[in-house]
């Protein structure tokens, strides 16, 4: 300072451009420590950043932590610079001051949130199946509700003057004003803990919630907010909560299984159902998947009719094949044999109540794939075989009647009548 006030000796008579001077002398410091903050120091610990085997330190510098901390010896340099230079008025020395060291507190508070920001990377990178599993950004995102109200009430502090402590304990006369603009910000903290304690929801999963109009992927799981990426690649933002206090289906379940259901019916024409003639028989046992089980049923049915006849009863008793009996057992040993269908879950072949629609004959199994573009293939291949089958057991599909059907049929009965005519 005594060099300084002999440099300035000849301008003792013109105190403001002193003041001036020391200002600019100031600014020019600041400029100068954030230059090589940014240019020197930050550059060699980049590089002894990159240079380390370590995966933190790059977790810190992808986010910008160094960064955000070299805002602050410029900072530093003003706040302590300023009681320095004469001529300054009080009021404006302290307005400098406070705007300095409130500065300085924001940008510790972004410093370490972009900390808060490192860590997650840093544990998603080292274990990312245990990440989707319990993901911690929900509660990083507290402690950076936490950090950002303590940083706002130093940063008042800093700026009226007033000592932290006393603008805290005023936090608890505002505590209903707090539990009422933080209610969603509570709920959503104890459904974060309830969803990653029962393991309800991971990244990735696949949920179904048709209220909110959710249904896809889960791409993000956040304090506040979880994102579904729907199929049609739209985007649906689910309230944390309301996955606790509402019902979704979660499919992961499914994908743990190793197996997709299928459960579609065949509905049958009713009047195509009859019983099969001993030469219709002999002509399906050419078909190896159920030459066994009309063999097996040609001998029991025999033993029946035999004994039937011998009490002396009328043959009308007796018991014949049908031709939905036999194409039934035909379902279920070629889902039995194809490769695709998983032999160690449930597989069913079943009829179900005769409607108006026909009588449905439900095929209930699992595919080996539970990728949905393997499965909709397997499920069409197995349906494309059956209904190009059903014929030779003198079966039909029912078919409500089309234009087209009432069209020919009309068009039959007026060329019937003419012929009626001319006759």
């Amino acid at each position: 300072m005594e060099m300084l006030t002999s440099w300035l000796q000849p301008l003792h008579n013109y105190p403001w451009a002193v003041t001036a001077l020391l200002l600019i002398a100031l600014l020019a410091a600041a400029l100068l420590a954030d230059w090589i903050t940014h240019r020197v120091l930050l550059r060699v610990a980049t590089r002894l950043v990159q240079a380390s085997a370590t995966q933190w330190d790059d977790a810190l510098l992808a986010r910008g932590v160094l960064d955000r901390l070299a805002h602050v010896l410029p900072a530093l340099v003003i706040y302590a610079g300023i009681v320095l230079i004469p001529g300054i008025d009080d009021g404006l020395e302290t307005v400098v001051r406070n705007v300095a060291a409130a500065y300085i507190v924001l940008t510790v508070a972004h410093a370490i949130s972009a900390l808060l920001n490192g860590f997650n990377d840093l544990y998603i990178a080292r274990d990312p199946v245990r990440a989707q599993a319990r993901p911690i950004k929900g509660y990083l995102q507290v402690v950076k509700i936490v950090l950002f109200i303590a940083a706002a009430i130093l940063i008042v502090a800093a700026l009226i003057e007033r000592s932290p402590l006393l603008l805290f304990s005023g936090l608890g006369a505002m505590t209903a004003v707090l539990m009422l603009v933080f209610k969603d910000t509570i709920l959503s903290l104890v459904a974060s803990v309830q969803l990653s304690s029962n393991d309800m929801v991971r990244v990735g999963d696949w949920i179904e919630m048709p209220q909110l109009g959710a249904d896809g992927d889960v791409i993000d799981i956040a304090l506040h907010t979880v994102k579904v990426q729907n199929w049609d690649k739209t985007i649906t933002t689910i309230p944390t909560y309301r996955l606790i206090n509402e019902s979704f289906r979660n499919w992961r379940g499914m994908s743990d299984a190793g197996g997709r259901r299928i459960m579609r019916a065949l509905l049958l024409d009713q009047s195509s159902v009859r019983f099969l003639s001993d030469e219709e028989r002999e002509d399906l046992r050419r078909i190896a998947l159920i030459d066994g089980y009309l063999e097996k049923k040609r001998g029991e049915l025999e033993a029946w009719n035999k004994k039937l006849l011998a009490e002396g009863k009328d043959p009308v008793n007796s018991r014949r094949v049908t031709n939905i009996g036999t194409f039934r057992a035909y379902v279920e040993a070629y889902l039995r044999a194809h490769p695709r269908i998983h032999q160690q879950m449930t597989l069913l072949v079943r009829q179900l109540a005769p409607g108006a629609e026909g009588l449905p004959l439900q095929i209930y199994c699992f595919t080996t794939s539970t990728q949905w573009a393997v499965y909709e293939s397997i499920q069409s291949d197995i349906f494309d075989h059956l209904l190009a089958i059903l014929p030779r057991f003198g079966l039909r599909v029912f078919q409500s009647p089309s234009g087209a059907d009432v069209s020919a049929a009309l068009h039959q009965l007026g060329t019937q009548r003419k012929n009626d005519t001319a006759d």
